[in-house]
């Protein structure tokens, strides 16, 4: 017996709240421009320049004690983190104190990195130093841009793609799909604060890739359907068309959602934000490929003039309808 979590048959009206369900992905995608430069995002290392320090030890982390025992060397911003993962057993005790980019200096000298350690060890004779990684303020505004432009380049790419596919009125639809996700993304991790580095610009790039996917498979019923349902509204075309992709849409999803999670709990603290903007990106990314793509395309409506497609059989070509 095939497990089916959404029937093969269904008739749902994915239309019938359009207004609202449009309209609040305007209303998030606004609050999360406005999270965005009221809160600002919690820059890593990658993007702020300084310096990431990883401590181990056996005995329980006291981040209070910790800072005090930092404060009189005036390093500045001194960010301290307990790292708690459930791979860790009772005598792993893991925290990260990440340091910003002293004035003048690519990155902190040898000297203040040792100076740290002692600190540290003042208040815990048993701490270790696993790792320390730095990256100067120059090489991070440059990796900012590269990461902006990466962003960018990526959905014009969908633009230019999709048009060439199947027509301008899609490719709209599809790039609309995909800022909406990209914006929503960054206003969670604002609201939330989660850290945003490096391993997050590529988990948007995925999720640019994974929307762009579960929208061009509806794209293609629709093209499917206009060629099989001449006389048939939009309205309701697009509804048969979801109708007919959303069994897969659901399971492809779901199935990956399992996995993300299984990564979420069980992968540990170094991939846990590039997870958790995944499974964030999946679920809006498929919601979006239905009421945010589906929902443009109806609005700038298309016709259909019947000619000979390239493939050489009954073909249609869009075009801007109005009305």
């Amino acid at each position: 017996m095939r497990l089916k979590l959404v029937p093969s048959d269904t008739n749902w009206n994915f239309f019938r709240f359009a207004s609202f369900t449009f309209g609040a992905s305007v209303v998030a995608m606004v609050a999360s421009v406005v999270l965005f430069f009221l809160m600002g995002l919690n820059y890593g290392i990658d993007f702020r320049g300084g310096t990431t320090i990883r401590t181990e030890s056996t005995q329980p982390v006291d981040v209070a004690a910790y800072r005090a025992a930092l404060s009189a060397l005036d390093l500045g911003d001194v960010a301290i983190s307990q790292v708690f993962d459930p791979g860790f057993g009772p005598e792993r005790n893991v925290a990260q104190v990440r340091i910003q980019a002293q004035d003048g200096e690519e990155s902190i000298t040898p000297q203040v990195i040792n100076a740290v350690e002692a600190a540290l060890k003042t208040v815990d004779p048993s701490i270790t130093f696993p790792s320390v990684e730095s990256v100067g303020p120059k090489v991070s505004a440059e990796l900012v841009q590269t990461a902006i432009l990466a962003v960018v380049l990526s959905i014009v790419a969908v633009l230019v793609y999709i048009w060439l596919r199947f027509e301008w009125q899609f490719s709209l639809g599809a790039v609309a799909a995909l800022v909406h996700d990209v914006t929503l993304t960054i206003g969670v991790f604002a609201a939330l604060q989660i850290r945003f580095d490096l391993a997050i610009i590529a988990a948007l790039l995925t999720i640019v890739g994974y929307s762009l996917n579960d929208t061009v498979v509806v794209f293609d019923r629709v093209r499917e359907n206009l060629r099989k349902y001449k006389k048939m509204e939009l309205r309701d075309l697009l509804n048969l068309s979801i109708n007919d992709t959303l069994s897969r849409t659901v399971m492809t999803s779901v199935t990956t959602l399992l996995a993300l999670i299984a990564l979420f709990v069980l992968g540990g603290d170094v991939i846990r934000g590039f997870v958790f903007a995944m499974i964030w990106g999946i679920v809006v990314g498929t919601y979006s490929s239905v009421f945010v793509a589906s929902n443009i395309l109806l609005f700038l409506g298309v016709k259909r003039d019947w000619s000979k497609d390239q493939d050489g059989g009954a073909g249609t070509q869009f075009a801007s309808a109005e009305g």
